[in-house]
């Protein structure tokens, strides 16, 4: 399976911190850092991935209520 393009390639350094965060929080940051993220098991990536979900909805939530419901307005 190939790479898939990104959308906004900015966004990458800011998802890769949301990991990050989102990794701290669930007290699974030194795990990472002892046995890399390729050694971690599928159940702590997914409750990583579920934390970011989350955050993200959380985040389109806020915009969305400041933007008055409308989604399509472009910065």
């Amino acid at each position: 399976m190939g790479k898939r393009k990104k959308l906004y390639p900015k966004a990458e350094d800011e998802l890769d911190s949301l990991k990050q965060e989102a990794a701290e929080e669930l007290n699974l940051d030194d795990d990472i850092e002892k046995r890399g993220w390729e050694n971690m098991t599928t159940r702590e990536v997914g409750k990583i991935g579920g934390n970011m979900v989350k955050k993200m909805i959380k985040f389109a939530e806020k915009e969305i209520d400041e933007r008055d419901g409308k989604i399509d307005e472009e910065d």
